[in-house]
Formats: structure tokens, C-alpha cells, sequence
């Protein structure tokens, strides 16, 4: 095993991993008017509303997707009677079409972001970097959901590959041996994912974790007209 094996596989993910958990202490620390999303829903409306809309509600379903396929091991899955056939072709319906929605709104708030002058010129770089990782990533998980679980989905099952290795990273046993043969899109696919999970703390990315939850707490604010009951407006009377 190489040096660069064991680097993009063992040392960059733990790199990133450290990174994204001081960096958002840090943050937290140095910069909490900063910890924003900074909307600019007053520059355009429209665009950010099915954008948003799209992105947001697709990749939380990506996320649990993700998390199903990569957490749960195989052996679990086929004890359930949910044959590799099966597995694969829902993998292929619900991963893709999921991806292709997080794809259509990220493409929607990136071409508002280039495109309408307003979010352009209050834009930072840190915004484009990011939305360039995400689509990198995004574009690459829609690829590889299409291709692997419909093409030949036996040909490179990440359920042998890339979720051992994953579950042994988290477990501080990670195995670089078992991404040396994946596919280089699906390579490319998790190296970018765990880059955003670097640069993390340093975006507006840090609004995720910003949950409103005073808001379940607070009194509703009553709004009472200080004119009397009865009383006629003088001007309407004339």
C-alpha cells in the first residue's frame, strides 16, 4: 500500500473530519454575528424560492438515503429478504431521483447566483467554492446512482467497498485497501464530500446548525389596536 493510499484515505478524511470540528468551535467562538446564512431574499425572490425548495428537501432525502446505505451493513439488509436486485433498483429510482432533485435546485440557486446582478456583487468566494464542491459532489452521486445501480451494479457494489471503509473510519480502523479499487467518479464523489466537510465552518454552511428552538418557547405577541371600540374615524365620517 502507497503513501498516497493511505493519505487520501486515511489521513485527508480524519484532516477534514478535525477541521470541520475546530473550525466550527472556533467560529462559534470568534464570530457569531457571522454565523449566518445571510439571505438575500430581498435581492430576488423567485429563483431562491423553488432553488431552496428543491435543494434542501432533496438532500435531506440523500442524506437518509446515504445513511441507510452506508451504516447499514449488507449481511443486515439481506437478512430483511431485500435481495441485491431489489437493493439495486431502489437504489437506482429513489438515489437518483432524489439526487436529480438536489441537482435541479442547486443548479436553480447557482445560476441566480451568477446570473442576477444583485446576488452576484454580495456574493463572497466562499460561496462559489462551495456551491462548486456541492455540485461536484451532487453531479457525481447522480452519475454513479445511474450508471452503477443500473448499468452494472455488480460490478462495483460500495456496499463491499466504500461503507466498510466508512464505518471503519468512524470506528478510528480505517481499511485504505478497500477504496483502491473503487471506480474514480465514486472516488472523486467521496473525496469531495469530506473537502465541503472541511471548508464547512468557514461558509455559510454553519446556518444549518442554527435551529431556532427558542422560537418553540417564546409567548405569541398579540397586536392590539390602540383605537377604542366604537370609536369613528372622523375622516371617514366626512
Amino acid at each position: 500500500m502507497n503513501f498516497w493510499s493511505q493519505f487520501w484515505w486515511v489521513i485527508f478524511p480524519y484532516l477534514m473530519l478535525a477541521t470541520f470540528v475546530v473550525g466550527h468551535i472556533y467560529r462559534y467562538n470568534t464570530d457569531q454575528y457571522g454565523w449566518t446564512a445571510k439571505s438575500s431574499e430581498f435581492l430576488e425572490k423567485e429563483k431562491l424560492k423553488w432553488g431552496s425548495i428543491l435543494f434542501h428537501y432533496g438532500l435531506l432525502l440523500v442524506f437518509g438515503g446515504h445513511v441507510v446505505g452506508l451504516l447499514v451493513p449488507k449481511e443486515w439488509i439481506a437478512a430483511l429478504g431485500i435481495s441485491d436486485e431489489l437493493y439495486h433498483t431502489f437504489a437506482m429510482f429513489a438515489g437518483g431521483t432524489s439526487g436529480l432533485i438536489t441537482l435541479t435546485g442547486l443548479l436553480i440557486l447557482l445560476f441566480r447566483r451568477v446570473n442576477v446582478k444583485r446576488v452576484r456583487v454580495t456574493s463572497s468566494i466562499s460561496d462559489f467554492v462551495i456551491a462548486g464542491l456541492l455540485l461536484i459532489v451532487v453531479g457525481l452521486g447522480v452519475y454513479n446512482s445511474l450508471t452503477f445501480n443500473f448499468l452494472s451494479p455488480a460490478s462495483s457494489d460500495y456496499r463491499e467497498t466504500i461503507a466498510p471503509w466508512l464505518r471503519g473510519l468512524i470506528v478510528f480502523r480505517p481499511d485504505a485497501s478497500l477504496m483502491e479499487g473503487v471506480p474514480i467518479s465514486r472516488q472523486l464523489h467521496t473525496l469531495a464530500a469530506f473537502g465541503i466537510l472541511g471548508i464547512w465552518p468557514f461558509t455559510r454552511l454553519v446556518h444549518v446548525w442554527s435551529v431556532p428552538y427558542e422560537y418553540l418557547q417564546r409567548s405569541y405577541i398579540i397586536y392590539r389596536s390602540r383605537r377604542k371600540k366604537g370609536h369613528t374615524d372622523l375622516r371617514k365620517a366626512a
